[in-house]
């Protein structure tokens, strides 16, 4: 496991749009794991930079988002497909056909979950899988407990994250929707490499203990560091509870 801890968030999301375009230019058909949220939207404008400026192209591009709301559709802007095409889709040339992201309004949910297994398997896995972290540890929405052989499957959100997610919906965790598809542990560790990127104060706590507490159910996240090419990225203020010297298991 790499831990970079850079200066500032700036810093961060630069390291980390450099390490994904890198990976899509050496690699003839990438496939990528992508994320969301507010650190996700500054990496995604820097790729969206690059590839404006003709540095990066996403024609041979395959992606697999981690999770989706139950119950939001891909034109409900609080879905994470709406999100996706904001922030990064409608800016690249990336295929339709080279585009998942679990649909949450699929009448058959676990045959969703099945199905989008068997899709990344059929594109011979991810290469890169983009992670950010919530304020339960979870990867995904792999909350408390998720086995680290979880596959892709339907999970009840905790309190926290609906919460901490609130500000898409009016600040009222009672309008998160309470249901999301998630990949599980055991998918996310079979790419073939991990980048989790993290900033700010706020999670340097649970940066602390995902990177140096015990490796277990209870904490999602600890699993990435049974994972022999996982990269972490963060900043000075999430690394300030960081105990350096015993980071491996």
């Amino acid at each position: 496991m790499d831990v970079i801890v850079t200066d500032n968030p700036a810093q961060a999301f630069h390291r980390a749009a450099d390490m994904i375009a890198t990976e899509i230019r050496a690699i003839r058909k990438p496939v990528l794991g992508l994320a969301t949220g507010r650190t996700m939207e500054s990496i995604y404008r820097l790729l969206v930079r690059q590839h404006k400026a003709g540095t990066l192209d996403f024609s041979s591009t395959t992606s697999f988002n981690l999770d989706e709301y139950v119950g939001l559709g891909p034109e409900n802007p609080n879905s994470y497909r709406h999100y996706m095409q904001e922030h990064l889709f409608a800016h690249v040339n990336m295929r339709l056909s080279g585009i998942h992201v679990p649909d949450g309004i699929a009448p058959d949910l676990d045959a969703e979950c099945t199905g989008y297994e068997a899709a990344i398997r059929a594109s011979n896995g991810i290469d890169l899988q983009l992670l950010g972290i919530g304020e339960t540890g979870h990867i995904g929405f792999n909350e408390p407990p998720s086995a680290f052989d979880s596959r892709t499957r339907v999970v009840e959100l905790d309190a926290i994250t609906r919460r901490q997610n609130s500000g898409m919906f009016g600040n009222d965790p009672e309008r998160v929707p309470s249901r999301a598809l998630t990949m599980g542990v055991g998918t996310i560790l079979e790419a073939r490499r991990l980048l989790l990127v993290a900033v700010g104060a706020g999670k340097a706590s649970i940066i602390n203990e995902a990177l140096n507490g015990p490796i277990c159910e209870n904490v999602s996240a600890t699993a990435i560091r049974l994972h022999d090419k996982a990269t972490i990225i963060l900043d000075e203020a999430a690394a300030s509870l960081w105990k350096r010297p015993t980071i491996r298991p």
